[in-house]
């Protein structure tokens, strides 16, 4: 059991939240969402103790273990791989290093047999011997084979200390489990494995994370945290993203029923006040008028931007074919005979770990670089809009927003070029930030911004999902779903593959490939994801 009781948060003199009342219970997973800045990652900190609340209290139940997934990487570098994990449940591990500190003693004593003794009574009741068994088992899950148990958290890649540290946060069954990110760096198999696991886990959890995918999958709740206050929802990501959409219409849809009551009170009483026979019912609609209260819709600190890709004309039956495509890359080859046609409809991803294969292909289709041999056909109706996964070379001048997008448009009226600007949520003095300093979150929208302008009948996009916010890759998906033309997509996202794409091509690291149109779902279970 966790629980706040009055829980407030401020930094000088902004509110983060105040008056939060919410219980957490056991057997649910609380999905936290909110925008970037909201106080997502601050909110599990006040619920591990890591922070202190300005107001209120958060109870836990007692003897309850609380575990959080570590953010850095390098905190456990002089423990092994099992040492890690184990540490998880600290209070065992402690008593499984001082027992073996006492049976190494040379001048084992007598109050030492005592102390063993009621060291190895405790370690029996917290399934001591069952630690590295237990550890082992959720690492093999995660892709940490039985080999590194004993290799040192130095010499592990960053990728691998990710799955070791998540694995440290699930070891030993903790009444409450707090995950910030914790997809992140997982391959597509670890990240199944880690919702099932979480699907499967009895206890509380509460978790941080920008893949609604894995949201929708584990989460029996939703926190919101917005309008400076935090709320719960019933039901997964989509079920909050829906309800959500609905409350703010209804409110909306209530508060314009008002406003049009209000106004034919204010008219009848403006017309009839100085009418004798009319006064009786003017001073009831007076009264009508003074009980009607409208909604306060606060602003909300999320924001949508709305990304809408059109075509200029329609494609014709001949698209694009690769014949024998082969490519090398610092004397690596990348591609070997790859061969791809695209037909009328298609929205294909490009699935698997080699991003330098899909990155290449994508380059090639799009005729930024040339293949070492190979054929390409290009139907006489295509026009390719590419979104680069590496864009930077598009920032490098001290330049405004409007002046950068103006570049790109045929109608260079600033209010045109503006109205763009602002479906990404660039407005007012927004449109005025050089291109040159700008976030990468905002890069992206700035290339979307470009890639709309351009209309292309072909969408190729390299990763467009990197530095954006749920917000943003909400928005990117409702775009993707709407356009009506051929598209080739290289992302990791799941719910944009399963929701947007008919046809799947995994590009392996040895350049042999699969081309299958199946649900990614149906295609990890049939055939899997290379790691």
């Amino acid at each position: 059991m966790l629980k706040c009781v009055n829980v407030g948060l401020r930094f000088n003199t902004r509110t983060l939240f105040e008056n939060v009342n919410i219980e957490f219970k056991d057997d649910n997973c609380y999905g936290i969402i909110g925008a970037n800045g909201a106080g997502k990652s601050t909110f599990l900190k006040i619920l591990s103790g890591e922070i202190d609340t300005t107001k209120g209290e958060v109870i836990h139940g007692k003897n309850e273990r609380l575990s959080v997934l570590k953010q850095n990487h390098n905190e456990f570098d002089e423990y092994t791989v099992l040492d890690t994990v184990i540490s998880g449940n600290d209070k065992l591990y402690k008593i499984m290093k001082e027992k073996d500190a006492l049976y190494m003693k040379e001048d084992f004593s007598m109050e030492d047999g005592m102390r063993v003794g009621e060291l190895e009574e405790e370690f029996v009741s917290l399934n001591g011997w069952q630690a590295e068994s237990d550890a082992s088992e959720l690492l093999d899950g995660l892709g940490i084979k039985p080999d590194m148990l004993y290799t040192n958290m130095s010499e592990l890649k960053d990728s691998e200390k990710v799955k070791v540290l998540l694995a440290r946060a699930l070891f030993g069954n903790p009444d409450i489990l707090l995950l910030d990110e914790p997809t992140n760096g997982l391959d597509s198999k670890s990240i199944m494995w880690l919702e099932e696991f979480l699907i499967n886990f009895k206890n509380t959890v509460l978790v941080v994370s920008h893949d609604r995918h894995f949201l929708n999958k584990v989460c029996t709740h939703m926190v919101d945290i917005d309008y400076e206050k935090i709320s719960l929802f019933v039901g997964n990501y989509d079920f909050w993203y829906e309800s959500s959409q609905l409350i703010q219409k209804q409110m909306k849809d209530s508060n314009k029923k008002k406003e049009e009551k209000i106004k034919e009170l204010q008219d009848f009483i403006a017309r009839f006040s100085a009418n004798a026979s009319k006064s009786k019912q003017a001073t009831s609609r007076k009264k009508s008028l003074e009980k009607i209260e409208l909604d306060e819709i606060k602003p909300s600190s999320r924001k949508y931007p709305y990304i809408n890709f059109e075509i200029d004309r329609p494609l014709g039956k001949e698209i694009i074919t690769l014949e024998n495509i082969c490519y090398s890359q610092d004397g690596k080859q990348v591609l070997n005979n790859f061969n791809l046609t695209i037909r009328p409809g298609d929205k294909i991803a490009l699935i698997g770990v080699n991003e330098i294969a899909k990155t290449a292909l994508l380059n090639i289709i799009s005729g930024n670089i040339k293949p070492d041999s190979g054929k390409i056909s290009m139907g006489s109706t295509v026009q390719i809009s590419y979104f680069e996964k590496n864009h930077s070379k598009y920032f490098t001048e001290s330049i405004n927003l409007v002046e950068w997008l103006r570049q790109y448009s045929t109608n260079k009226e600033e209010s045109f070029v503006r109205g763009f600007l602002g479906r990404m949520l660039f407005s007012g003095e927004e449109s005025l930030k050089k291109v040159n300093v700008l976030s990468g979150g905002e890069k992206v929208r700035c290339m979307f911004s470009k890639v709309m302008l351009e209309k292309g009948n072909v969408l190729l996009l390299d990763e467009p999902t990197n530095h954006l916010d749920i917000e943003s890759i909400t928005a990117l998906n409702e775009g993707l779903k709407r356009y009506d033309s051929c598209l080739i997509i290289s992302t990791f996202d799941h719910e944009i593959i399963d929701s947007v794409c008919n046809r799947l091509i995994e590009l392996k690291k040895d350049c042999s490939y699969n081309d299958k149109q199946i649900s990614y779902d149906e295609y990890i279970e049939k055939y899997g994801i290379e790691e």
